[in-house]
């Protein structure tokens, strides 16, 4: 983990923000885009989130994955990220597949309904089709 910033002088935001979130995209077979994502999406890592979400839908891909298997904790600034990937997946006629196999994400996703506006699923193979 980077040091803290002395005190007196502040770290970049987006330099904080790759301290606790990391992300990438992948493309494992034509067609499909997965979102990797890693660690704390919250207030703080928030606008990275955002960036690699809408780097995700802009793209060609018809089917789109976000993997959350790697995410530690999910905050309300994280659901409204998912929530405007969604909208604007569905403005091109896409639906977000996201990957969840924790509570600490699922429960958030649940308790706010937001689960309805996504495909879940338990694992990346089963989101981007499995073998078809």
């Amino acid at each position: 983990m980077a040091e803290p910033a002395p005190l007196g002088s502040e770290a970049p935001a987006a330099e904080a923000a790759g301290d606790f979130l990391d992300t990438a995209i992948t493309r494992p077979r034509p067609g499909a885009a997965v979102l990797g994502v890693q660690g704390e999406v919250d207030t703080l890592t928030a606008t990275l989130f955002a960036d690699a979400v809408a780097e995700l839908v802009d793209g060609p891909e018809p089917t789109l994955v976000v993997d959350l298997t790697g995410v530690t904790f999910l905050a309300s600034s994280g659901l409204a990220v998912l929530i405007q990937g969604a909208h604007r997946a569905e403005k091109r006629n896409a639906r977000l597949r996201l990957v969840v196999t924790t509570r600490a994400v699922r429960r958030p996703l649940e308790i706010t309904g937001t689960d309805q506006l996504f495909d879940m699923h338990s694992d990346v193979h089963d989101a981007i089709g499995g073998d078809d």
